[in-house]
């Protein structure tokens, strides 16, 4: 599988998929020749950047989510201080 070809197949998958995913790989690496040990090991490597990435975007997102309903909690307290 190239990288085209993998990235494509897990750009949508959720975390959990990908995890699984990652876990079967490391379940036929235990089994495999060295050759095929080689292949299927650089594809977890990318599986596992891939999924770092994403993780990392969904820590933003989650991030970003929270400050802006703290901002918006202490918008809401001041605009209730000045209206008393």
């Amino acid at each position: 599988m190239n990288e085209k070809n993998l990235l494509a197949d897990i750009e949508n998958k959720s975390l959990e998929e990908l995890k699984n995913l990652a876990n079967k790989i490391i379940d036929n690496l235990e089994k495999k020749s060295l050759e095929d040990f080689v292949q299927n090991y650089q594809e977890l490597i990318k599986l596992n950047n891939f999924i770092e990435k994403k993780f990392q975007q969904k820590t933003k997102l989650i991030s970003k989510n929270t400050k802006d309903k703290i901002d918006q909690i202490i918008s809401n307290g001041k605009k209730t201080k000045k209206t008393i």
